[in-house]
């Protein structure tokens, strides 16, 4: 399996603003209705890649218990579904349902927003505070598929009670790696 390391956007970033369908409800959601009252938790995942694969359990048992928090959850999907049939949007919704995702599935057709938020891989986790501004981005934890590091969220964990207790986060934020983002052939990336 591929191994795509995530690009490190700037922290104080912006969120990039966003109307896309909601494969749970099939409505469209903005970013503005999403985001949470104390920060915004937006991951760009698929149903296939194994390495999201992997981390499925602790996202949706960390997303539970960090929105209870006012930290709401996002997850965006933006594969080519011409290539990859199995990460449309029919089967985000079924995905969600069987994964028991606590949070919106997100289908971005045209790719955009994956490009807006220089996205690179799935997984590839951004936390963003209460005004919308990048505070953490890269990894959930360190584990990966067949390394044995226990999946705790501890990266994502830290950089969210960083933010809930308003202290600096001074743990170093590394890359998350995955599997790329499959780009159409218009959107490849230069």
């Amino acid at each position: 399996m591929a191994r795509t390391p995530s690009n490190m956007l700037p922290l104080g970033t912006k969120a990039p603003t966003f109307n896309l369908l909601d494969t749970t409800s099939d409505t469209y959601k903005s970013l503005e209705n999403l985001q949470g009252a104390q920060g915004t938790v937006i991951a760009f995942i698929c149903n296939h890649c194994p390495f999201v694969i992997h981390i499925n359990k602790a996202l949706v048992d960390t997303a539970n218990l960090y929105q209870e928090k006012g930290i709401n959850f996002i997850a965006i999907s933006s594969n080519d579904i011409e290539k990859y049939p199995q990460d449309g949007p029919e089967k985000m919704k079924s995905h969600a349902q069987d994964t028991g995702y606590c949070f919106p599935y997100l289908y971005d057709e045209t790719q955009e927003i994956a490009k807006a938020y220089d996205a690179a891989c799935t997984p590839d986790f951004y936390l963003f505070d209460n005004n919308l501004e990048l505070v953490y981005r890269g990894q959930m934890d360190a584990s990966r598929p067949g390394n044995g590091l226990e999946n705790d969220a501890g990266d994502l964990i830290h950089a969210m009670d960083c933010l809930l207790k308003k202290t600096p986060n001074e743990a170093a934020q590394k890359p998350s790696i995955g599997c790329n983002i499959k780009w159409k052939p218009t959107n490849l990336p230069s």
